[in-house]
């Protein structure tokens, strides 16, 4: 049989396509809410909030430089060799160290104040679901990179 009549086995793409919607999640995570303040009272049965989104930010436009570093490593890794998509092991990594000082960073103060005056008010600081989303795509990152750099032998 002739070369070009057999049978071409194709590369595995799969990691690399993970790491491409991983990077995408954490762009998108970087525009949702991840922190914000909230006053409670019990005399009158409501509350309000304020929220800020990731890209508010500092460390937001970090995390979404990151996510998007990370989405073209999985477009290279696609469109080349699929273990150039472990080069998002590193915007994955720094997207979660972003994400942690986010949280431990102590210069935004003012986003920390906790007032508790029982019934009567109570005002406190709380992390909204993009910051929780946003890590977990972090981290899916790292993981998926690494898997695409540590493939399995059939």
């Amino acid at each position: 049989m002739a070369d070009y009549l057999s049978p071409v086995r194709p590369k595995r793409r799969g990691y690399a396509l993970a790491v491409v919607l991983a990077g995408a999640m954490l762009v998108f995570c970087a525009i949702l809410p991840w922190a914000g303040v909230e006053a409670r009272s019990e005399l009158i049965g409501g509350g309000v909030s304020n929220d800020i989104r990731g890209i508010d930010d500092v460390f937001g436009v970090y995390t979404l430089v990151s996510g998007l570093a990370a989405l073209g490593c999985g477009v290279a890794g696609l469109l080349t060799r699929p273990r150039v998509a472990a080069l998002a092991v590193l915007p994955g990594a720094v997207a979660a160290l972003v994400l942690v000082l986010f949280v431990t960073d102590s210069a935004g103060i003012r986003d920390r104040i906790s007032i508790d005056l029982g019934r009567l008010l109570s005002i406190e600081p709380v992390i909204r679901y993009g910051w929780f989303a946003a890590l977990t795509s972090a981290v899916a990152v790292v993981v998926l990179a690494v898997l695409a750099l540590v493939r399995r032998r059939s």
